[in-house]
């Protein structure tokens, strides 16, 4: 049993020297270019920065980033095709992550009529002119109300 493993080790061993001997015999590629020519630099002392001129070159302008106010973020969730405009069925699509809350008659159990009649009650309250769309203002109705902060802790 020892034999075997000994000679399993060695196996490994002779292959593993074997393939870095293969690897390391790479020869150089003929009619390879030569390597460029490095032109001389100045030397700059280790406490000096190098001077470099730039001339007239102007880089890039920063991008402009504009802030969304949290009620256009709050629009844009609903408006999945960015026409600045909700219509039903972006509302309703849109609607699947409070599908728990609507639960109208209480028996833990949520039909999708009841979720579908919840959501479309509240999209015709918030579509003032009825038009079946809302635009952001007419959306804009319907924002949470902003929650109080709660103490850190109770001291």
């Amino acid at each position: 049993m020892r034999e075997a493993i000994v000679g399993v080790f060695g196996g490994l061993v002779l292959s593993g020297v074997g393939m870095f001997w293969w690897q390391g015999r790479a020869q150089v590629e003929q009619n390879a270019p030569p390597p460029p020519q490095v032109e001389e630099v100045a030397e700059v002392a280790p406490d000096e920065l190098p001077e470099v001129d730039p001339g007239n070159m102007v880089g890039p302008a920063p991008p402009e980033a504009s802030e969304l106010t949290r009620e256009e973020r709050r629009f844009l969730r609903y408006d999945r095709n960015r026409d600045r405009k909700i219509t039903r069925n972006e509302m309703l699509s849109s609607r699947s992550d409070g599908f728990r809350r609507l639960d109208i008659d209480g028996n833990n159990l949520l039909t999708f009529e009841e979720w579908a009649v919840t959501t479309s009650d509240r999209f015709a309250e918030m579509d003032a002119d009825a038009d079946l769309e809302l635009t952001q203002a007419e959306f804009a109705t319907s924002a949470p109300k902003p929650r109080k902060k709660k103490p850190a802790c109770r001291c």
